[in-house]
């Protein structure tokens, strides 16, 4: 299988599929990640919480522990995504190219403007894919229901997702152990659902086999 992991900032991609793929690289799949921003991030008064370059090393550093070589990032600005032609001609040269069949991508109602931005940017580049699944990268509130009709057992490779997320060093410094407790047990929750230890969960836009 050729994957691609659409995120808009480097640690989306971990926070919400980060078991996932190493589930598909142990399988022998080929992964592609895609990190739509720069991914530099000013608070609300100006001050610099991450820099361009501290989140591409991050961001470097948690996709390979993940074992992912291809990391592609597109350049744009974190906040200012906008969903139209540049994105989605962006999106269709990867998929052409690397010949993706399944690709995981944010959550079409999340309140980031920048996911929602690439979510639909993503159903129009991947019209002809036959597999599209959203995940989430944060928890917010939103009036839509996040669908959770498909699941991966990620019980074997959740110490890795945490692992990769712990790469993220600028947001693991300014959030803590507590950053990582509350995805993991977003899993942990998901997997007893299912019947498993752990699972990350998917909302269907297509799936063939």
């Amino acid at each position: 299988m050729n994957i691609l992991a659409i995120g808009a900032h480097y640690d989306d991609i971990e926070l919400g599929v980060g078991g996932t793929i190493a589930k598909h690289i142990d399988n022998g799949d080929n992964v592609i990640f895609v990190v739509v921003t720069e991914s530099d991030y000013t608070d609300h008064s100006g001050l610099l919480r991450r820099s361009k370059s501290q989140a591409e090393k991050e961001g470097i550093e948690a996709a390979a522990k993940l074992g992912v070589d291809t990391l592609i990032n597109l350049g744009r600005t974190t906040k200012k995504v906008q969903y139209g032609v540049e994105l989605i001609e962006d999106l269709n040269a990867i998929i052409d190219e690397h010949k993706i069949d399944t690709i995981y991508t944010h959550w079409n109602s999340d309140v980031h403007q920048d996911h929602h931005a690439i979510a639909k940017a993503t159903f129009n580049a991947g019209r002809h894919v036959p597999r599209i699944l959203m995940y989430r990268s944060n928890w917010y509130h939103t009036t839509e229901p996040f669908r959770d009709n498909f699941h991966t057992d990620i019980s074997p490779y959740v110490s890795l997702k945490a692992k990769s997320l712990r790469a993220h060093t600028t947001e693991y410094e300014r959030r803590g152990e507590e950053w990582i407790d509350f995805v993991i047990h977003q899993n942990r929750n998901c997997g007893i659902r299912v019947g498993v230890r752990h699972a990350e969960a998917f909302e269907i836009v297509k799936w063939l086999n």
